[in-house]
């Protein structure tokens, strides 16, 4: 073991505050900013069957995590899925090690795509901006963040809380808004040849589902921070499900609702459609102040990941499987404040790339270890762990399961050869890693 003694987690947070870190999350930016990237991949509105799919994928993975959660609540989250379901001494051990490594690549790119969308949104007020100006600014949010969250947890939960509550105002507008401006003509204008089955249009529905499966990120959030939770064997499943079937309503009404009043063609090539959208309705005062709220809730929704991401390596070196330096609490706030300097600074560093190309870099990085190998975890635990107790069991079992890791590797296969690259370069150096540290410390696979 390597952890410093002194200060340790303490479970204060309750459902409210669990949901709200979930929920601020996975609605942040993303239905903002994602919305042009899902019209692109089958051009047209008809590349919202990505959202059938991935709504399907992200309601059967939420039961696999509520699952794993609640049985195992412990600061990690998959990391101790893994751990926990290859076995702490076998080969859980490296995968646990790999998911942590994974977390270094995956984690900073999702921060990155909410420090990147929150600058599309600030070029409603400057835009004359130019790309090296926003590639800046994105990395100087990073440096906010990081400053923001130099604090206790019980603060933070107060500070997302508040956040949260700007979030839920700022998609209930933007929704109220266009239920009543709604044009079904504008927003159904499918192209003639929308639904020609092919090879391409296989990619395309892939790609659209993983830019989907980017706007349900988060629903695994809170068990990162199971340490903290209160009652977690409740309060996890539900903040889990409830955040997963509330962010489906809220992502799928915003994203009919914008092309039901800004044609899907110009939709596309918008920066900052939710902007847009308020100034068709009410004007330009109204897309300014809309563009200032999702300010606020994008920055709610990196907030929520640089808090989550940054208890993982801080789990894995307090087990001596991770870098044992991070294995240490701010002597006075109680955080794991190494950990938490170099999640973000790699964010910062992720934040000078597009968009598009950091979601799918982000999850080819996150699906083979994280979203694959947990589903494998479940049915070993439930097989081999009868000393585990599981006060929630997924529905339907194993459906569920099933659905979450077929639907995870078709996307995975579509993300092109660039990408699929990354994700596997990224594994192999991990194993690497890995396997020269495990040889030094005589740890499986190497130990006597």
């Amino acid at each position: 073991m390597s952890s410093e003694s002194g200060p340790t987690l303490h479970r204060r947070l309750g459902l409210l505050n669990a949901t709200s870190i979930n929920m601020s999350n996975m609605v942040g930016i993303g239905p903002f900013i994602t919305i042009p990237l899902i019209l692109v991949t089958l051009g047209g509105p008809h590349s919202y069957l990505a959202w059938v799919l991935g709504m399907l994928i992200a309601l059967a993975d939420g039961l696999v995590v509520s699952e794993l959660g609640a049985a195992l609540p412990a600061s990690g989250g998959t990391y101790v899925f893994l751990r926990e379901g290859f076995g702490p001494n076998k080969l859980g051990r490296m995968l646990a090690f790999l998911f942590v490594w994974q977390i270094l690549f995956a984690g900073p790119l999702e921060i990155a795509t909410g420090n990147i969308g929150l600058v599309q949104y600030l070029k409603v007020f400057w835009p004359s901006m130019t790309a090296f100006q926003m590639q800046l600014a994105a990395a100087a949010i990073g440096v906010v963040l990081i400053i923001a969250l130099y604090r206790k947890i019980t603060d933070i939960a107060k500070i997302m809380l508040g956040l949260w509550i700007v979030m839920i105002i700022t998609t209930g507008w933007v929704i109220l808004t266009g239920i009543f401006a709604f044009d079904p003509k504008i927003a159904f204008d499918i192209p003639a040849d929308a639904f020609r089955i092919d090879l391409k249009f296989l990619k395309g529905l892939g790609e659209g589902t993983a830019n989907v499966l980017y706007l349900f990120l988060g629903y695994y959030q809170v068990c990162y921070l199971g340490g903290e939770v209160k009652d977690p064997g409740r309060t996890i499943p539900r903040a889990v499900v409830l955040s997963v079937l509330a962010v489906t309503v809220i992502d799928v009404l915003i994203s009919f609702v914008f092309i039901g009043v800004v044609p899907w063609r110009e939709a596309m090539k918008s920066e900052f459609l939710g902007a847009l959208f308020m100034e068709r309705v009410y004007g330009p005062w109204a897309g300014q102040l809309l563009a200032g709220m999702i300010i606020v809730t994008a920055f709610a929704s990196i907030y929520a990941l640089l808090l989550g991401y940054s208890r993982v390596p801080y789990a894995a070196a307090q087990d001596g499987i991770f870098f044992r330096w991070i294995a240490a609490l701010h002597p006075t706030k109680e955080f794991p404040h190494r950990s938490l300097l170099l999640i973000g600074a790699a964010a910062i560093v992720a934040s000078f790339f597009s968009l598009g190309d950091v979601i799918l870099a982000l999850m080819a990085a996150r699906i083979l270890i994280q979203f694959t190998a947990q589903v494998v975890a479940v049915f070993l635990i439930r097989a081999r762990r009868p000393d585990i107790h599981r006060p929630f069991k997924m529905w339907l079992y194993p459906l569920p399961a099933l659905i979450s890791l077929v639907g995870y590797l078709y996307v995975f296969s579509t993300l092109g050869v660039y990408f699929i690259g990354f994700g596997l370069l990224t594994l192999v150096a991990g194993l690497v890693v890995y396997l020269i540290m495990a040889a030094k410390q005589k740890e499986w696979p190497f130990a006597n």
